[in-house]
């Protein structure tokens, strides 16, 4: 029997990649914008849960994204990267918060949220770029794709996460 936690992970799996794939991927602000939103499933994956599960999860959420947007496992590698250097992430973020059982990200600070989905965003994008682009000729383009579709991404990953909070204020 499934419980709620993996019942959760599962609808927001599913969720992630459809909005991603049928919505987001159709929108292009000013040309070249393209806010990818799947990343949030990094953000709201339960912070102790086994770390080999999430990191396959992760690969399967950027290969799914990937397989949808033909974009050659870029998604897959630039996913498996974030979701190796989360913890990492977590403990520049939270500091030793992050090491205790009780743990939530739902009772940091607004602050350290944003911090934490940032880097979130900023590396992944990062990585997501530099092997889209594959070429450090171009190592402006790199930064002005990673910083206008971090911007949009970021934004929206806010209005998401403030909407579908479950901590009520």
């Amino acid at each position: 029997m499934i419980n709620s936690t993996s019942f959760l992970i599962v609808l927001r799996f599913i969720l992630l990649v459809l909005l991603q794939v049928l919505v987001f991927n159709k929108l292009n602000f000013f040309g070249y914008i393209n806010p990818l939103i799947y990343i949030l499933f990094l953000y709201w994956y339960p912070i102790k849960q086994n770390r080999t599960t999430f990191i396959i999860l992760c690969f399967f959420l950027g290969l799914f994204v990937d397989i949808f947007s033909d974009t050659l496992a870029i998604n897959a590698a630039a996913t498996v990267t974030i979701a190796y250097l989360r913890p990492t992430i977590m403990r520049f973020v939270f500091g030793v918060n992050y090491e205790f059982q009780s743990f939530k990200l739902n009772n940091s600070t607004k602050a350290q949220q944003f911090t934490f989905l940032a880097l979130l965003i900023i590396i992944h994008h990062l990585v997501y770029f530099t092997l889209e682009i594959f070429s450090f000729s171009n190592s402006l383009l790199i930064l002005q794709k990673t910083f206008v579709v971090s911007i949009s991404t970021l934004i929206l990953g806010m209005l998401f996460s403030t909407l579908f909070s479950s901590k009520k204020e």
